[in-house]
Order: C-alpha cells, then structure tokens, then sequence
C-alpha cells in the first residue's frame, strides 16, 4: 500500500456521495475533485494529472461504460476504479474487459468506503510499479542500442586495423619478392621465399577478417585454401591438392596453422622430389575427427623418418613445433614411402 498522497477524479451525478467521498478520503491523506458526469469528468482528466479516478456508471449523458473509453484513449491514462451497484456484475465485467484497473460495489456504510480508499491504494500501487518497469525497460532497451552501437563501432574499427595490417603486410611481402629475386644464392632465395610464405599465412587471416562480417573467427578451410593458391602462384611446378572441411577457429589459432601449412607445404616442395624437376603430387587435408580439427599434409616423395620434418635445415620443423604448442596442438609424422604430417588441434 502506498502511503503517499494522492490526487483522485471522482466522477458521479450522486452529490451527496461525491461530497462524503470527499472528505473520507481527504481524512486519509487523498486529494479528491469532483466532477459531476462524464463530460466534465473527461475535461478535468485532460486538464490535470490524477492518480487514479473513480467512475460511475449511471449519468446523465455519456454512462461509466463510454466515458471509460474516453479515458482509457487520453495518452498516459490514468487507472480507473469503476463504482457499480449490488446487481450490477454484469457492468463491471464489462467494464474490467474495457481497461477498468479494479471495481467497487455501493453499499451503504463506511465499508464502501475503505473498499474504495483499499482500491484507489492498489490501483496507483499497481499503476506506479508498470510504470517503472516500463521506465526500466526503457532503460534497457537504450543500454542495448547503445552496446549495439558500440559493437558495431569497435567491428567497423577492427576490420579497418585488419585492412591496414594486411595491406603493411603484402608491402613487406612484395620487398621480400624484390629481394629475392634480387639475390643469385639459391639457399638465400629459397630463405627469402619461405619468410615470404610466412607473412602472406599471416596477411591472408588479417585480409579474410577485415572482409567479414565476424571478426571473431575464421573459416579455416576457406582461409587455408587460399593461401595454399598463394603458394602454388609462386612455385610453377606446385602440384597440391586440397580437400576441407567447413570449420570456423578464432583468428590466433588460423594464423598458427596458417604458418604451420605454410612451412609443411613449403618443405614439400622443395624435398619431396629431389629427383623429379617437374614435381609431384602434394595433398592437404582438413578435416574433423572427433572433437579435434585435423590437418594433414601428405607427399608421395623420397620420405624420411624421425618426428621432425623430413628434410630440410631443422628452422621449420622447429616453427611447426612451436606454433603447434601455441594452440596445444599435436605433431604426428609418418615417412617411407612418402611422408605423411598430421597436426591436431582443438577447435576453440
């Protein structure tokens, strides 16, 4: 029950009791102004705000039913007690279904009085309570704009920070190209080419992410595909094959297998067929097994053994490794004939 004073409308053609209604609830603490019929209840209820008003049914004029309607159309309206009499049930069912907040029957006595002074209290109870929560939704809905907002801020500024990465990055590609081929020590170029294929590995996710509408993951099959197009570009006798299964993996975890498929590829190409000038076959796996993504690189080439890679200066193997451990990943290897290099690794 509120214990607060309260401004009350109270709509009658009965006089008498409009006058004893007044002074029963101002002894309570309620401020009550009269209003006669309909018409002129309707009018005061546009002039003033009330927090509640009481409505009797039968008046000259427009009855409780029509000057309901009025009321409950006026913007902010406030809760309606309807007052009936003893056989009049039917009328304020229709007048609870109309938007009535409660009823009060006329009976004769100081009951009829408190019933409505209990009604009035819980009308604006009920009343104050929808209209903080409508103040509270209110509240939320502009809290939710407002992170939407800020989400869509911080994606636009991230994919933009991707954009400018990626595009620093192809310009330290291109120099290492330039270097490359300006260098006539075939050990220094095939060096000058593998950092080359390092950076476009990390280039590709940043070009990917700031193309996407979700900067929280990668479409790892998607991503690993093009950069092994990347690579075959570069190597005319690249023979590679590829077969992926659709995964999505956040951006740290695509750029450490990117590198990984990057420095196995890479070592295929250039140990896998020493004897062979125009190259062999290369195939690249993605896939799921279990929980866990699974990405294989086979050759049908000379092999080797050990779980290291193959052949090779020992540098790549070592990157393998150590971005392996970066998503805890698992390095598996399997030579002769051929070599087969799985790595398997969570997905999250």
């Amino acid at each position: 029950m509120t214990s607060q004073a309260s401004r009350i409308l109270y709509i009658d053609d009965d006089q008498a009791l409009c006058r004893l209604v007044q002074r029963a609830l101002g002894r309570l603490g309620h401020q009550v102004v009269i209003a006669c019929d309909g018409d002129q209840g309707l009018a005061r209820a546009k002039e003033d705000g009330f927090a509640a008003i009481c409505l009797d049914h039968y008046m000259p004029g427009a009855d409780g039913l029509e000057t309901l309607a009025a009321l409950r159309a006026l913007p902010d309206p406030a809760p309606v007690i309807f007052v009936t009499g003893a056989d009049e049930t039917r009328v304020a069912v229709a007048a609870l279904r109309a938007g009535a907040e409660d009823f009060v029957v006329k009976t004769p006595g100081e009951s009829f009085l408190l019933l409505l002074h209990r009604a009035i209290e819980g009308a604006v109870d009920r009343a104050t309570m929808r209209r903080q929560q409508a103040e509270a939704e209110t509240k939320v809905r502009e809290a939710l704009d407002r992170a939407e907002e800020l989400a869509a801020s911080r994606a636009l500024l991230l994919q933009e920070v991707n954009h400018r990465v990626a595009n620093s990055l192809q310009i330290i590609a291109s120099l290492t190209r330039l270097q490359e081929g300006a260098v006539a020590d075939p050990a220094a170029r095939a060096a000058l080419a593998a950092v080359r294929h390092r950076i476009a590995a990390v280039a590709q996710v940043h070009r990917r992410l700031y193309t996407s509408a979700d900067v929280r993951s990668v479409a790892l099959n998607d991503y690993l595909g093009g950069l092994l197009v990347e690579i075959g570009r570069s190597v005319e006798t690249a023979r590679i094959d590829f077969t992926g299964a659709p995964l999505e993996v956040p951006p740290d975890r695509a750029v450490s297998l990117g590198v990984i498929l990057s420095e196995l590829v890479t070592n295929a190409l250039k140990y896998a067929y020493p004897d062979t000038p125009e190259g062999g076959p290369i195939r690249v796996t993605l896939a799921m097994e279990g929980a866990d993504g699974v990405l294989r690189v086979e050759d049908d080439g000379v092999g080797g053994a050990g779980a290291d890679l193959p052949a090779g200066t020992g540098l790549g193997g070592r990157i393998v490794q150590a971005m392996a451990s970066t998503i805890g990943g698992l390095v598996e290897f399997a030579g002769g004939p051929g070599s087969c290099i799985t790595v398997r690794f969570a997905l999250g």
